[in-house]
């Protein structure tokens, strides 16, 4: 009786673990190039010491993302941008360092840095991007800012940074808890990459399947209902088997 109880109460805190995987998914159904995760269940045998592993338990994990490419919405606005086809646009993180999205919602903030709409800097050539005053602002396909200073004509454009745009390859890219993407194994930041291109006045919408996520939870729900009743019936067992020894003694 012992083992079933074990099997199923791994197995029902695992159901509520891959539940929350997907509930995480469904939320940022509607984010701005959010790529879902990968969920998956499997038994790991326990060993105690040499010999045969004497229980088992269900583990859920999230083995990978779904680096699948979502589809572009047309916004026309100048400072919205898209990767057309692979890579990552290079940003920094909240403590400081590297890390890589593929959300190309910018805005410039009060000081003139070109932030992501969650507020990260966005990298150039030598950093932070910072944006002077200007009339106008474009981004071409190479990531390169042009603008139009303030009180200037459209005669005087001037090139003032370029997006750091990188390519790794996928297996080396984990994603954090944050949403942004790193390079697995790899000190200091990603090369840029010059054959990454970018789409202006475009955004990239999540690549992640509603319909799929919704039955997957509404499976892991009826799973853990499952996972209830043996436990319930495992202690059933359990009495009942004490009461025959009860009855013997």
């Amino acid at each position: 009786m012992d083992k079933a109880l074990y099997i199923a109460m791994t197995g029902a805190k695992h159901n509520m673990l891959s539940q929350t995987a997907h509930a995480n998914n469904l939320a940022n159904v509607n984010t701005t190039g959010f790529k879902a995760d990968f969920a998956q269940a499997r038994a790991m045998a326990v060993y105690y010491g040499d010999g045969l592993p004497t229980r088992a338990y269900a583990l859920s994990e999230r083995p990978a993302t779904d680096f699948t490419i979502g589809s572009l919405q047309e916004t026309g606005k100048d400072l919205d941008i898209a990767i057309d086809g692979e890579g990552f646009i290079a940003v920094q993180d909240s403590a400081g360092n590297e890390a890589y999205t593929r959300s190309g919602s910018l805005y410039i903030d009060s000081v003139g840095v070109l932030r992501t709409g969650n507020g990260l800097p966005v990298l150039g050539n030598g950093g932070p991007i910072a944006i002077p005053a200007a009339e106008k602002i474009e981004i071409g396909l190479d990531g390169s800012i042009t603008v139009i200073p303030q009180g200037q004509g459209p005669e005087a454009p001037v090139v003032v940074d370029r997006i750091r745009l990188v390519n790794p390859n996928i297996a080396q890219m984990t994603k954090g808890e944050d949403g942004l993407f790193r390079a697995l194994d790899i000190e200091g930041p990603l090369p840029p990459n010059a054959e990454v291109r970018l789409v202006s006045g475009f955004l990239e919408n999540s690549n992640v399947n509603a319909i799929h996520e919704l039955t997957s939870m509404l499976s892991l729900a009826r799973q853990y209902e499952l996972q209830v009743k043996v436990m319930s019936s495992s202690k059933e067992m359990s009495e009942a088997s004490a009461r025959l020894l009860q009855m013997n003694s």
